[in-house]
């Protein structure tokens, strides 16, 4: 899923100040799972948000919804009346849910309400952890289903750094097991360690982010 926290209360109120009616919408999907934009969680913010905006001087009044997805057209299209009645819209989607919200209704500024954090399972109630960077060249068949590009933080794809604790945590994050442990015992374990040394061709980057904007072309469904 998608993770994404709260922004600070302070830095929203910085955004809102000069505005009078709000609308403020989340997203029941990947943020509500991780109780960051749900239904849940907007009306948790919408009163704090408004006691913190009467407190900073600048009393507004807030409406809310919670889209089903706040990255399909058709269910942002359903809160067009609020938008149009709304002179400011704070999104506690992800980043792509608000992009979507900014474009078909461009004339009413948006706020972040979250940062976009991650794609992250859970791996026990409020710890989610990174799975995947969306780099665009899945190595997973590779390494044991081991993602070294999002799991290391230095997306080694040849085995680990000198830096590997003793006790095979990560020298960056102790908390975070070296992948690559991870990925030499899992290989130990089907007997294929011997895979591990073999020349892998060259990951291909320039479909990762840092190759720019992506864009996926389906032929077969635009009929």
């Amino acid at each position: 899923m998608i993770t994404a926290e709260w922004k600070p209360i302070e830095e929203m109120v910085g955004y809102l100040r000069g505005h009078k009616k709000v609308l403020l919408i989340g997203c029941a999907t990947c943020v509500a799972e991780c109780a960051a934009g749900g239904e849940r969680e907007v009306e948790t913010l919408a009163p704090l948000l408004a006691m913190a905006m009467q407190n900073d001087g600048n009393p507004i009044e807030i409406t809310s919804a919670t889209l089903e997805r706040q990255c399909e057209p058709e269910f942002v299209a359903t809160i067009a009346d609020q938008a149009a009645d709304a002179d400011a819209i704070v999104s506690v989607s992800c980043g792509i849910g608000m992009q979507l919200v900014a474009d078909t209704y461009a004339d009413t500024p948006l706020f972040p309400g979250v940062n976009t954090t991650s794609l992250s399972i859970r791996e026990e109630p409020g710890l989610w952890t990174s799975r995947c960077a969306a780099c665009g060249d899945c190595v997973l068949g590779l390494t044991f289903g081991l993602c070294p590009v999002a799991r290391c933080a230095k997306s080694l794809m040849n085995g680990p750094c000198g830096g590997t604790r003793e006790n095979g945590m990560c020298e960056i994050n102790e908390d975070t097991p070296c992948i690559w442990r991870l990925i030499v015992e899992r290989a130990t374990a089907r007997g294929q360690l011997e895979s591990l040394v073999e020349v892998k061709p060259p990951k291909n980057w320039s479909n990762s982010p840092a190759g720019g904007p992506k864009r996926m072309l389906r032929e077969d469904l635009r009929s």
